[in-house]
């Protein structure tokens, strides 16, 4: 009987402990703090159209114009000159950049040379014999034959008998074969086209040099080239002979540069045409990276806003009444961090930074200290 007793009391308190804890949890009353509307500032700027200046910019690494890659055509043993043949070097025009031995092949071309003064010679009694009207003019040749300089121009052949002549006993193809060889001579020396700087010297004093093989690269410091890519929507508007605005990579030197060339193809990859740009300074070195600035047009009645403050490509927000409200624009042209827009009406009040969080209807705040940038 104690047993049942006391199991009926459990089920009596714990049947009244679930329905006191249901009275209490749906008796209770949670309190939740009344929000507070917050109103956002933003800052604002009146519209006013006007002619804004479209500057296209491109960039590039600086090229000289005149450049030459030195290359041997002969093989030799590289020969030591007046002046080491290192990177920075500087040449006058005209002067010895590289000399290659040619002691043997000059000596082949003595003989070659020898062997057409010994034909020459021989052929002079019978020229004088069957052709006393052109004896003179082959003395004279003869008599200026010199074998320690540049084999001279044969003398011109003005009848046919002459030229058979000639022709026939071999002096022709004799003269020929000297020119020939006196050609490939020169070509163991490299010479100087224009004053300028070795910028790359692949190659030492003793070495042998095959043919060939590159010996390095001879520029002229004097004046460079930019090359740039501008879009092909404003080709027809650059022009050669333009004044371009140079900047360095800081932006602390400036330059003045001249559009020289323009080329015909567009690349089809990034729909861009090549220009190039003329610039001439002591203190440009090649491969320094330049920005351009280039005029490329005038755009009426439009106004200038960081890209920042467009949205979905043609909208922008404006404040009407404390209210954010969004109206379409025309882009026309988009630079790196501005963009110029049309078809904004003048007096409109636009944003002018961006607002993190902005929609359409929101409640705002103009900042009443804000400076004075408007772009339009």
């Amino acid at each position: 009987m104690r047993k049942i007793i006391f199991t009926g009391l459990g089920i009596v308190l714990i049947l009244a402990s679930f329905f006191l804890a249901k009275v209490i949890i749906d008796n209770k009353k949670v309190f939740k703090p009344r929000a507070q509307k917050v109103v956002k500032t933003v800052f604002t700027e009146v519209v006013q159209n006007k002619t804004i200046p479209i500057v296209v910019t491109a960039n590039g690494n600086l090229t000289a114009k005149e450049r030459m890659e030195l290359y041997a055509e002969v093989q030799g043993v590289f020969k030591t000159g007046s002046k080491l043949f290192k990177e920075g070097q500087s040449y006058r025009q005209g002067e010895t950049i590289i000399s290659i031995n040619d002691d043997e092949y000059a000596a082949s071309v003595q003989s070659a040379k020898s062997n057409l003064y010994n034909e020459l010679t021989s052929i002079m009694p019978d020229l004088r014999l069957d052709y006393p009207d052109f004896y003179p003019k082959w003395q004279k040749y003869l008599n200026g034959f010199d074998l320690s300089k540049s084999t001279p121009k044969l003398p011109e052949m003005t009848s046919e008998s002459e030229r058979f002549f000639i022709t026939g006993r071999g002096i022709l193809s004799s003269y020929y074969n000297v020119k020939n060889l006196e050609q490939r001579l020169s070509k163991y020396r490299i010479i100087a086209p224009f004053t300028g700087v070795l910028t790359e010297a692949l190659v030492t004093e003793g070495t042998l040099v095959r043919s060939g093989q590159k010996l390095g690269e001879f520029i002229n410091p004097g004046v460079y080239e930019l090359e740039v890519s501008v879009s092909k929507s404003f080709t027809d508007l650059l022009k050669v002979g333009e004044s371009v605005a140079l900047t360095s990579l800081g932006g602390d030197e400036t330059y003045t540069g001249r559009v020289t060339r323009i080329n015909g193809r567009v690349d089809q990859a990034s729909q861009t045409i090549k220009a190039y740009i003329e610039v001439d300074n002591d203190k440009l070195r090649e491969g320094m990276y330049l920005e351009a600035k280039l005029d490329a047009k005038k755009e009426e009645n439009a106004i200038e806003i960081d890209r920042s403050l467009l949205l979905e490509g043609d909208k922008i927000f404006v404040v009407r009444d404390s209210v954010l409200d969004l109206i379409d624009v025309k882009p026309v042209y988009f630079s790196e961090k501005s963009v110029v827009l049309k078809d904004v009406p003048n007096g409109m009040t636009i944003m002018s930074k961006p607002l993190i969080g902005a929609y359409t209807g929101m409640a705002v705040k103009v900042y009443e200290d804000q400076p004075d940038n408007s772009k339009g």
